[in-house]
C-alpha cells in the first residue's frame, strides 16, 4: 500500500494517502455451515506502519459477495444460471453475518446497472447488503454503556454498537455547524482535537480500551449530528431540508469523511430508533420515506433501514451499494 509514508502520499504503493483508500479485504471459503465465506477487513496506516483489524468497512463489504462469486469460492452454487444470487458473509472483525444479494450474468456478477450513489460517479448494478443481528458487533451490547445518553467532557453523547461502534454528538453542543463540509472542518483543528478526546474517553466507557489510553485507530467512529437543513454539498448543488431526515458528519482516523462510512450509516439508522438517543432527538418527525432513514452527508444522502426486534435488539440493518472489479494482477513490495 506504500506505508509508512511520512509525506502521507503512499506514492510507492497502491494507497492514495487517505484512510478510505488504504484498505485490504481478505476473503476465503468458510468451514461454518451457516455462511459461505469469511471476510477480514484490514485498515492500513498511512504515515505509520499500522495494521488495524479492529472494525469492519461496510463499503468494502459490498465487494465481497460478487468477488466470492467471480472467484468461484461458493461451493455448490449454480454459477451458470443467470439471475439473483445471495452470499452469506461472516465478517471476522465484528462477528456479524452479512447477506449480500446481487445479479449475475454470463457466469459473473453483474456490474452494469442504473443504480446511483451520492458521492460515487456513474451507475452500477445494485447490491443489497443485509447486516443480520448487528447489535453489539464489537462490544457485545447495542448500548455498551447501558445508557442512551452519557456525558463525556461536558458533552452529551450516545454510544451505540451496531455494525461498528459509533459515538454521536450534537453539532451544536461542540460549537460546529452541522452541515460543515470536510475542507472547512479541517480548518478547525481545536474542534477536531476535542472530538478526538471525546472519542478516546467514550471508547474507554464502552470497554474498548483502558481508561486514559488511546482507542483503536478506526473505531469507535465519531459523528456530529444535527436536524435537517438546506445546505451546499461537495458537488456544489444544494440539498433541500425536506429531502433528508437529519444531517451527519463522520470523522474517521481524525479525518472528516467526504461521504458517510457505510457501517456508520447503518449504526445511525439503528441509533435513530433508540429512544432518547442524540440521533433520535435530531431526527425529523415526518420521514422522507416511512420505511427508511434518509441521512444527509457531505456528498448527498443515503437511505438505510433498521429493523428492531421485540426485545429492543436489532434484527437487521439494510442498505444498497454497487461494486465492480477494476483490475486483477500482481503486487510487488519491498522487504
Amino acid at each position: 500500500m506504500g506505508s509508512p509514508d511520512p509525506y502521507s502520499r503512499q506514492l510507492d504503493g497502491l494507497g492514495a494517502g487517505v484512510s478510505s483508500l488504504s484498505k485490504i479485504c481478505l476473503v476465503s471459503r468458510s468451514e461454518r455451515q451457516d455462511v459461505d465465506v469469511n471476510y477480514t477487513f484490514v485498515g492500513i496506516g498511512i504515515e505509520q506502519d499500522e495494521v488495524d483489524t479492529a472494525g469492519n468497512c461496510g463499503n468494502m463489504s459490498a465487494a465481497i459477495g460478487p468477488y466470492a462469486f467471480n472467484e468461484r469460492l461458493l461451493g455448490d452454487i449454480d454459477y451458470d444460471t443467470e439471475g439473483t444470487k445471495s452470499v452469506r458473509i461472516h465478517n471476522t472483525n465484528t462477528g456479524v453475518i452479512i447477506k449480500s444479494t446481487f445479479e449475475t450474468s454470463e457466469g459473473e456478477a453483474e456490474v452494469v446497472g442504473d443504480y446511483t450513489i451520492d458521492g460515487v460517479s456513474g451507475s452500477g448494478s445494485r447490491i443489497t447488503l443485509d447486516f443480520l443481528r448487528p447489535g453489539g458487533a464489537k462490544t457485545g451490547r447495542l448500548l455498551p454503556t447501558n445508557n442512551a445518553i452519557d456525558t463525556i467532557e461536558g458533552v452529551e453523547v450516545s454510544c451505540v454498537d451496531a455494525a461498528n461502534p459509533c459515538i454521536f454528538v450534537r453539532a451544536a453542543d461542540v460549537g460546529i455547524e452541522g452541515a460543515i463540509l470536510p475542507n472547512n472542518f479541517n480548518k478547525l483543528p481545536e474542534k477536531l482535537a476535542h472530538l478526538e478526546i471525546i472519542r478516546h474517553k467514550a471508547a474507554a466507557a464502552m470497554g474498548m480500551c483502558e481508561s486514559g489510553s488511546e482507542a483503536p485507530r478506526t473505531i469507535p467512529k465519531i459523528a456530529i449530528v444535527s436536524p435537517s437543513t438546506e445546505h451546499k454539498l461537495l458537488s456544489g448543488r444544494t440539498l433541500d431540508a425536506s429531502s433528508i431526515d437529519l444531517v451527519i458528519r463522520f470523522i474517521s482516523d481524525t479525518q472528516p469523511h467526504r461521504a458517510i462510512p457505510l457501517t456508520g450509516a447503518l449504526c445511525t439508522a439503528v441509533a435513530a430508533k433508540i429512544k432518547g438517543s442524540v440521533v433520535q432527538q435530531c431526527l425529523a418527525q415526518q420521514h422522507v420515506d416511512p420505511n427508511m432513514i434518509t441521512i444527509g452527508h457531505p456528498s448527498g444522502r443515503i437511505q438505510v433501514n433498521a429493523t428492531m426486534a421485540a426485545g429492543g435488539d436489532v434484527e437487521s440493518a439494510s442498505v444498497f451499494r454497487t461494486a465492480r472489479r477494476i483490475m486483477a494482477g500482481q503486487v510487488y513490495w519491498n522487504d
